[in-house]
């Protein structure tokens, strides 16, 4: 979405892709039939694991790898609360646009919006569907909730926004 947008707002219909590829972070993958139902458009479900892809390239190019994470601190994240909004379908062999953007950071939890865009070919873009995800940082031995690390937070904050703006980060 450009600037000056507010964040509540949706964009129906298409945009030029440079709206999104000034997001803090996209993440570009395919459509797959595994993704999709029996009528060939993507099962609503799996938005949320594109999501979860995407939140974890995030992080990853940031300098912070899952596993690594919970080996080093204990650390894991799990997601607390979801909620999408689903605008057009996505189908096989599309090329989608996954964007990360972190509303809010506290000591054991984040809000992250989320976004997934079809791209084609001619530079421009259609919103599919849209979230917020909560996740929060807890021990991975109890499932107690634990202050997010140093390290991440120290990372994430720079990338804190209150607008819908876009990525300047597209790994994929």
């Amino acid at each position: 979405m450009g600037a000056g947008v507010p964040a509540d707002e949706t964009i129906v219909g298409t945009v030029p892709i440079t709206d999104i590829t000034r997001a803090p972070f996209a993440f570009r993958m395919r459509v797959y039939w595994e993704d999709t139902d029996a009528g060939g458009v993507v099962f609503y479900a799996n938005y949320l694991k594109f999501f979860e892809r995407a939140r974890t390239e995030w992080l990853r190019s940031l300098g912070h790898e899952q596993e690594s994470l919970r080996a080093q601190t204990g650390a894991v994240f799990v997601v607390t609360d979801t909620n999408v909004r689903y605008l057009r379908p996505a189908r096989l062999d599309d090329l989608l646009s996954v964007t990360v953007r972190l509303q809010h950071a506290g000591r054991a939890q984040m809000t992250i919006v989320q976004q997934a865009w079809r791209t084609v070919a001619e530079g421009d873009a259609t919103l599919l569907a849209e979230g917020t995800i909560r996740i929060g940082c807890v021990d991975g031995g109890t499932f107690r909730p634990q202050r997010i690390p140093t390290s991440i937070v120290d990372s994430v904050l720079p990338t804190l926004s209150t607008t819908t703006t876009a990525p300047a980060h597209t790994l994929g």
